[in-house]
């Protein structure tokens, strides 16, 4: 014979009710804190980037703007956001926290751009130049704007290294 269970019985109901009344109120009081601490952040910033080629002042599409933040002691910090321009050349982010911001930008057949900004106001509009790559530089090639040491027309012919002294 299996023996008959009992019911829950009102104090075990009663316990169950309590239990939940006080999730609930754990989980009030956690999102109210959390909702005061939202309130106390600090400052935003809506930062404006367009992004042209330095050549001929037209815009760069797709290009890749990158922004780290930077500590105070100059050390790039961990993640970063990375936006792409539109066809004008232009993207935007708000929500920047105030402090010293890198920025780098990447384009195809462009040099990569970097720069540290401080971003200090509400509203930061930044204008980018990318500049087009420059050529190597060649020790076979000439090259007429370096000083070219002047060698002496000097006669008399090389020691020989090997000759023993008289």
């Amino acid at each position: 014979m299996k023996p008959i269970r009992k019911s829950p019985g009102r104090k075990a109901e009663v316990q169950r009710k309590w239990r939940t009344l006080g999730c609930l109120f754990l989980i009030f009081v956690f999102v109210s804190v959390a909702a005061g601490q939202r309130d106390k952040e600090e400052p935003t910033a809506i930062l404006n980037f367009l992004v042209i080629k330095e050549d001929n002042g037209k815009p760069v599409r797709s290009a890749a703007v990158i922004m780290h933040p930077v500590g105070t002691s100059g050390k790039q910090g961990r993640g970063g956001l990375e936006l792409k321009t539109d066809a004008d050349g232009k993207t935007s982010f708000d929500g920047v926290p105030y402090g010293k911001l890198r920025v780098q930008v990447l384009a195809s057949g462009f040099q990569t751009f970097g720069e540290d900004y401080d971003v200090d106001r509400a509203k930061l509009n930044l204008t980018i130049k990318l500049k087009r790559p420059q050529g190597q530089y060649s020790i076979y090639e000439s090259h007429p704007e370096e000083k070219k040491d002047e060698k002496k027309d000097d006669k008399t012919p090389p020691a020989d290294p090997n000759a023993k002294p008289q």
